[in-house]
């Protein structure tokens, strides 16, 4: 497994030396002995972290931190600082600038190495998070697809996504489509986590498109309790005249005008109680043919995925 990169920034010798053996088996370990210096070597290296000492010279670790922070490409690296002990107006100042954690001097290895790992990890979650939903995005996504599968376990996948999004988004707009993204989402999640408990994952694929993972046996509920829902808040996203008519006009994706029904939700329900899942990519091809036999129907509905080898998909009704 490839190692996350950690830079370390100190003027003191010593200090790099036991940043360097604290974090070499673990990181690739790249070091400066000022900011300035540190801020190009971050240009350079683009690491998963930076470890800075807050008074150094030439650019101390406040400047640096600012620095940092205004670059739009590296303003996501998040930033240990350490500073003297009972130097708490360094570390007010740091954490004015941007700076993510701190550490008091001289610092335990092992408290150090905690920290770092507690920040990448969250750092890793943010960065994957979906802006819109905030729900994990498709590096989570298929790490709990590969855990599941690893698991050995009866799991099954619920792949969710809007029927008539498109023509929706382009009448009413992106915000209103945007309301009706976090709606699904807020669904998902309520019945997801309801039924499913906390070992269910939801996950936003994006767009209009979501997963979740439970166990198979009350997936079908959950399923149940999404269609049902989503339906009843329909009349919602529309005027009560687009509702009343049941349709409405739009353009397809060849460019040719015609009317289109309201919106739906169609998820396809792939599982392993049937079936041998020994790869990630293998649920998300059966996934993709399951939505698309679901939104033959024409409206909101699940399918599941009943083959045990190339028979046809069967509807769940």
């Amino acid at each position: 497994m490839k190692k996350e990169k950690i830079i370390t920034i100190d003027d003191d010798p010593d200090i790099l030396d036991v940043l360097e053996l604290t974090l070499s088996e673990q990181y690739d370990v790249f070091q400066a002995n000022n900011g300035q210096a540190g801020l190009t070597l971050v240009h350079q290296k683009l690491p998963d972290l930076i470890i800075c000492d807050y008074m150094m010279p030439v650019m101390n670790g406040r400047e640096f931190c600012k620095a940092l922070k205004k670059d739009i490409l590296l303003r996501h690296i998040p930033l240990i600082m350490l500073t003297g002990k009972g130097e708490v107006q360094d570390r007010i100042s740091g954490i004015e600038a941007g700076v993510d954690d701190y550490m008091v001097k001289p610092f335990a290895p092992d408290e150090l190495l905690a920290r770092i790992r507690m920040i990448l990890n969250r750092t890793s979650r943010s960065l994957d998070a979906s802006p819109l939903t905030h729900l994990p995005g498709n590096t989570s996504i298929n790490e709990e697809l590969q855990e599941s599968i690893d698991g050995g376990k009866t799991f099954a996948v619920g792949y969710a996504d809007l029927d008539k999004f498109k023509v929706y988004n382009d009448k009413y707009g992106f915000d209103k489509g945007d309301d009706v993204i976090k709606e699904l989402a807020r669904i998902l999640i309520k019945h997801v986590r309801d039924i499913g408990g906390k070992e269910a994952f939801i996950g936003h694929i994006g767009g209009d498109d979501f997963v979740f993972i439970s166990d198979d046996t009350i997936i079908d509920d959950i399923s149940e309790k999404i269609v049902t829902e989503f339906d009843e808040k329909v009349p919602s996203f529309y005027t009560k005249e687009d509702y009343e008519a049941g349709q409405i006009t739009g353009v397809d994706r060849q460019g040719n005008k015609q009317t289109f029904g309201l919106l739906g939700v169609s998820i396809g329900i792939v599982s392993n109680r049937t079936q041998a899942i020994t790869h990630v990519a293998q649920i998300g091809e059966i996934g993709a043919e399951l939505k698309k036999y679901a939104k033959s129907f024409e409206k909101s509905v699940f399918v599941r995925d009943k083959r045990t080898g190339s028979t046809r998909i069967k509807k769940e009704e």
